[in-house]
Parts: C-alpha cells; structure tokens; sequence
C-alpha cells in the first residue's frame, strides 16, 4: 500500500501504551493519520456522522468493555467501520462484536501486514459510504439540516437557508444567542455541511476553564513547558487544523488569550507553549457568545480588533419565546428521539400538554424544551408549572410505578456518570438491588459513563 494514496484518519484506542504507541508508528508509515487515545470516552467524541476514519478498539479495557465502546460509535453512525483488537483468542467475544456492528476481529499477534490490509478495506468502506450519502442525499433533494435545525416558523426557516449558505463561505463568523438557543448545533451544522466536513469539528467552552487551563487545551505545549508537562500536548487550534474550532462563551477569554487568538486568526500561525517554532495551520474559527459582543468591545471587556476580525459574518438565534408556534413540533422531535435513546414506546402528545407548553415561558430556550421532553417520555415530574398528571396515559398503575422506577434510575445514573456503586449510594439501596433493577428495565451502565 502506498503513503501516497492514504491520507485517512484511524483511531486506534488501548489502555496499554506500547500496544497502542505500536499500531500507531504502523499505521503512520502506511500514510495515516493516526491517533490514540488511552480514554475510550475521548476517542467516541472524535466520532461523528460526516468522520472520514476507521476505528481500532482493543476489547478488554478497565475504564470501559471494548463491545461498550463498539456500541456508542456504532449509535453515533453505523456505518463507521470498527475493528476490534484482542490480545486473546476468545471465539465468542469475536462473534459477538461482528453481531453488535464490528467491521471485522483482529489478534494482537496476527501478521501486521493482515492488520493492515484490514484498515485500508474498512478505509475504503467508509469513503465509499460517504460518498454514497453525497450522491443520494443530492439525489432525493433533501438535506439532513430539516432534522437538526427544526421548526417552520419565518425565523427558523431563514436561519437554515443562512447556515447553509455560510458553511459554504470559508470566513470566521460569530453565533449570536442566549443559553439553550442551540448554538453548538448551528456550529456542527455550518461545519457538517461545508467542505470542511471530513476534518475534525473541535469545541472548546472558553467559560469552563481557568487561563491556564484553556491556555494549554488552545495553543498545546512543549515537554517541560511548565510543572506536569511530561510530554508534548497539541493543543485544540492545532488539532483543528483543516477542520472547525469553535469557540463557545468566548465572551469569557481572558484578555491575554485574545490577543493571542487575533495573532491566530491574521497569520494563521501559532506557537505552542514554551515553544519557538512558528506552525502554520488551517482553520475556520466559529466563535459563540450569549452577550452582545459589540457592546463587549464597546465597554473595554473583549478587544474590539478581535471582535472585527471574527465578526466577517454573524448569526443571530432567536429566543424560544420568539417562536412559540415551533414548540408543538420541536416537544414532538425530542420525544420522539427520548423514546429511542431510552427504549419507550412512542405515544401521542396530549394537545392540553402542547396548549400549556405554548403558553408559558422558556428561560432556558430549545434546551430546557428537550429536557422537559425527555421527563414526559420518562414519566417524571417536570418541576414546572405544567401538569403531568397521568390522566391521559392508559397505562395501569404498575405500568405507571415501573415507568417512574426506571426514570429515576436514569437520571441518577446520568448525574453519576454511569457509576453503579455511587448511584446505588445515591438512591439508598444495595448495589445488587440496582443491577437488578437495571437488568429489569434495560438499562445499560455504559450508556452513562462519560455523559
């Protein structure tokens, strides 16, 4: 196989470094861009319906089963081709990976030039998937965009034909929204369907980390760049490059890190921490705020020449309570979705629930609206003022009882990350009661872990 005709990524994820650090220099020689990962849950975010990659997960991992991971890529896109790697030759597990989805089985100690050959078949599988949902998504003139940006009101109607017409125009631009609006999803939207879609989508939450934290996920850094830094780390606009940054809060950058970030955006250079070499990349930057930026810039509080230079275009969301008549559609989508993710069965949204939702407001926006969905589907109170008696459900009482238990057993293991003994801890009962309870329901640990 020749370097010249591969450029594709592979991710290859293994709790053991030398394994992993191993099929890495492999795969590199052969000309792909490959990357390992030691934490199953980081490689899964790397994953995504446009990725143009292959995915290489050892089976037997201590922070989570490799049929567990299998599992999660597959639910993000089925047609992501996945090998599964095992350093034993267990018949069984084999055949259950092929059944859940895998692209194929391969011992650690197979020939290398067999392990290799394997990648490049799934490699051109996934082109030719991609290639395909091009052609028939061209074909059948309909755009996934209907199904991510969703409503019919005037606003939401021009805001897709905006996005659309955007992701086309390869300049930096800023989304303008309150909290909840849906601004990560107008970013992944802008970046999906632009050419840049087979690169990475990279997100980083300016507000959620301290300066020097956020200094070091931006820029990356040399080895001994600081105290604890052992190794090289590429940083966020590094890893990017090719793809889509998209900064969120950026309202919140401290000062020091905009005038870096402006440097970024001019030259399309950067230096990682402690180092001196000049690194060119390649990125379109996406940056969201929930406050005016221009009045930001005006009150001395974000550099207005960074504001400039990111302002080339912008979007401006609107609030829910500026497109109330979407509420009866957007509750039905996220219900819908619910009773997948959870195994419910679908059932009809009472016109009173859809009249009371209309008619309050909605501080919290398309997010607040998705988790009240997600209580309804479950049968859990919404702590709003909206009723959810259970007077026009059919179900019995202990159809209702049932329904209620494994509510509260999702949501607490969503709040503790799929952790069974401290969610068992939580809800006051022995961890055995709990797996049977989840064995009971269908509930599945791993569905949680990482979340």
């Amino acid at each position: 196989m020749s370097s010249s005709t591969c450029n594709g990524q592979v991710i290859v994820i293994d709790d053991e470094e030398i394994v992993r650090e191993s099929m890495i220099q492999t795969l590199q020689l052969e000309g792909y861009e490959a990357v390992g990962f030691e934490n199953p849950v980081t490689a899964i975010a790397e994953c995504s319906v446009g990725w143009q990659g292959v995915v290489i997960c050892d089976v037997r991992m201590d922070r989570m089963d490799g049929l567990e991971v299998l599992q999660k890529i597959l639910e993000i896109d089925a047609d992501i081709p996945v090998i599964m790697f095992s350093g034993h030759s267990d018949i069984a597990i084999a055949v259950q990976a092929i059944q859940l989805g895998a692209y194929d089985f391969l011992e650690k100690n197979d020939d290398p030039q067999h392990h290799l050959n394997t990648v490049q078949r799934a490699w051109k599988k996934r082109q030719l998937v991609l290639e395909n949902r091009s052609l028939r998504q061209a074909v059948e003139g309909q755009h996934e965009i209907h199904n991510r940006l969703v409503g019919q009101t005037s606003g939401i109607v021009r805001l897709r034909e905006t996005v659309l017409q955007l992701a086309q125009i390869d300049v930096d631009l800023i989304i303008n929204g309150a909290t909840g609006t849906g601004k990560e999803v107008v970013a992944r939207c802008l970046h999906d369907f632009s050419p840049r879609a087979k690169k990475p989508f990279v997100a980083l939450n300016c507000g959620a980390l301290t300066e020097s934290l956020i200094e070091s996920e931006l820029f990356g850094h040399e080895t001994g760049a600081f105290t604890g830094a052992n190794s090289k780390r590429i940083g966020k606009i590094e890893y990017a490059s090719g793809g889509t940054l998209f900064l969120d809060e950026i309202e919140s950058m401290p000062a020091s890190l905009q005038v870096r970030l402006l440097r970024v955006l001019q030259e399309r250079v950067l230096q990682r921490l402690g180092g001196n070499a000049d690194i060119s990349i390649d990125i379109r930057v996406l940056a969201a705020s929930k406050v005016d930026l221009r009045e930001a810039s005006d009150a001395g509080t974000f550099r207005e020449d960074l504001y400039y230079r990111l302002n080339v275009a912008s979007i401006d969301l609107p609030c829910l309570d500026q497109r109330k008549e979407d509420i009866p559609v957007l509750f039905s989508h996220f219900a819908d979705l619910a009773s997948q993710r959870f195994g419910r069965e679908k059932r009809p949204v009472p016109e009173t629930l859809l009249r009371e939702l209309c008619a309050q407001s909605w501080p919290g926006n398309v997010r607040e609206l998705r988790n009240i969905a997600e209580r309804w589907v479950l049968g859990l109170p919404f702590g709003n003022s909206v009723d959810t008696s259970p007077e026009d459900s059919d179900e019995t009482l202990d159809q209702l009882v049932a329904s209620y238990e494994r509510g509260v057993i999702v949501a607490a293991l969503k709040a503790n990350r799929g952790q069974a003994e401290l969610t068992a801890e939580k809800l006051g009962i022995p961890r055995k009661k709990l797996y049977l309870r989840m064995k009971k329901y269908g509930i599945e640990r791993g569905d949680f872990i990482g979340e």
